[in-house]
């Protein structure tokens, strides 16, 4: 009798456990098409018609598939794909259907394709954006491609494969965001920028990763035409506001902006094994403390243009942040054009930084282009080569009131060198390559960087003895 009571009792706490149990949700998978209906069920069979519509619809943690075709898009309200905050256990995404890649084309001056401002835990992958060609006159403007603005901060957000190209502002539009990786992309002719946008309200721009990714062109294009009535100057390829970082570019290109290849404003950038070649202005700017630029490649400055500009191949500029630290690290830099200083580093701010340069080389080929440096930087550079032979009999880096020529440059530091670095084709406008000679005086003259194992092109880079200069390794 014991027994049985308690066996009953047992059963109704059992009975109303589960009563206020929650019922548990599955992640579903949902299909957008052409020949769809927004009046189906989303399935494969029986798709939706419009993404906009399919985005809505979804619950935390849900996939839409997008199938093959040109989606138009251009009201407000019902167009912009605005998908729900997925979980950290359970992203929500959106993609292109495996073997094609849908296009999302924007008229009418449409905000955005995709709005993920204030979301979190999103993929978006395998897409295409871009305006709608067929569209006539004031209809084909359309401004920005993804999205990212407002508050409150979005997190974790990753962009796969995608092909983001001729809108009139910016690829990414991006202002508070802790966790963003872009991948695998290409995002050419923004009239704005490939990757930009306003100040943060919240830290800016924190973890973020760009990788094997090209953000060219920028400028190029704007409300269908070629950029020239762009009301934006100088459109980036990378080009963001300060913020907290870190921010990662990796094996990237950035080539042919009206503006500047890369210009971060975040503290603790690291652009590593990427090619920034022929960009009208600047061609990497750092401006955040505890930032590095390693194996890469910078040049074609001007962009083929003659004219001579104020831009330079590297900018270092530490506004606010006394004693910050940045690194040069087997950089190579060619410059044809001439006419201004082949690197400047505080040129603006007297304030305390610190500059640290390994195995870089530094080519002047143009008339008048000295690298300039304030005294109120503390300079160590070891195992450099300069080539500046128009210059040959003046100074080639002016460090305060120190001036350095071609003689007297191996006393800045340890292992630094002038002579031609030989590089196989030198360029200007065009693409060059930058690997190096078989007689070149930069083999064999590095000092070996324990972290960096490998070169540009992702070839090994020796332990010890037989490192050599520059972005590239003789192998």
């Amino acid at each position: 009798m014991k027994n049985s009571a308690m066996n009953l009792l047992f059963a109704m706490v059992v009975s109303l456990s589960l009563l206020f149990v929650a019922p548990t949700s599955f992640a579903a998978t949902f299909y957008v098409a052409p020949n769809g209906s927004n009046g189906n069920p989303g399935t494969s069979t029986k798709p939706w018609a419009t993404p906009g519509y399919g985005a809505s619809h979804l619950s935390p943690g849900d996939t839409l598939i997008i199938k093959s075709g040109i989606y138009v898009l251009s009201d407000y309200e019902n167009d912009i794909l605005r998908p729900p905050s997925g979980t950290p256990s359970s992203m929500t995404t959106i993609k292109g259907e495996t073997g094609s890649r849908p296009v999302l084309a924007g008229k009418n001056n449409l905000a955005a394709a995709i709005d993920l401002g204030g979301k979190s835990h999103i993929r978006i992958e395998n897409i295409e954006i871009t305006h709608d060609s067929a569209a006539i006159g004031n209809a084909t403007h359309f401004r920005d491609g993804i999205l990212i603005v407002g508050s409150p901060e979005s997190h974790d957000l990753v962009l796969d494969n995608l092909y983001i190209h001729h809108i009139d502002e910016y690829g990414i539009d991006a202002q508070d965001v802790d966790g963003l990786r872009l991948l695998n992309s290409q995002i050419e002719f923004c009239g704005f920028g490939s990757f930009g946008g306003p100040t943060g309200n919240a830290g800016g721009l924190k973890n973020i990763v760009i990788r094997h990714c090209s953000l060219s062109w920028s400028g190029h294009y704007y409300q269908g035409g070629d950029g020239s009535n762009r009301p934006y100057d100088r459109p980036d390829g990378f080009g963001i506001e300060p913020s907290q970082g870190p921010i990662l570019i990796e094996n990237t290109k950035a080539a042919h902006n009206f503006g500047d290849g890369l210009d971060s404003k975040a503290r603790n950038t690291l652009i590593r094994r990427c090619v920034v070649a022929n960009n009208s202005c600047d061609g990497i700017k750092l401006w955040g403390g505890g930032s590095t630029i390693e194996n890469s490649l910078i040049y074609g400055r001007g962009d083929g243009t003659p004219d001579i500009t104020p831009w330079a191949p590297i900018v270092i500029d530490a506004t606010n942040e006394d004693g910050a630290i940045f690194k040069l690290l087997n950089v190579t830099v060619d410059d044809q054009l001439g006419g201004n200083y082949l690197m400047y580093v505080q040129y603006d701010n007297p304030i305390n930084a610190t500059l640290i340069m390994r195995n870089c080389i530094f080519s002047g080929r143009g008339p008048n282009c000295p690298i300039w440096v304030r005294d109120t930087v503390t300079l160590n550079a070891r195992h450099n080569l300069f080539w500046f032979p128009q210059r040959q009999d003046s100074s080639i880096l002016e460090y305060g009131t120190a001036h350095y020529d071609a003689n007297s440059i191996s006393t800045l530091g340890a292992g630094n060198i002038y002579g031609n670095p030989l590089f196989n084709l030198p360029a200007w406008g065009d693409e060059g390559d930058y690997h190096l000679q078989i007689t070149s005086p930069a083999i064999d003259s590095g000092e070996a960087i324990p972290e960096i194992m490998m070169d540009l092109d992702g070839n090994p880079r020796p332990l010890g003895k037989g490192y050599d200069i520059g972005a590239y390794e003789m192998n």
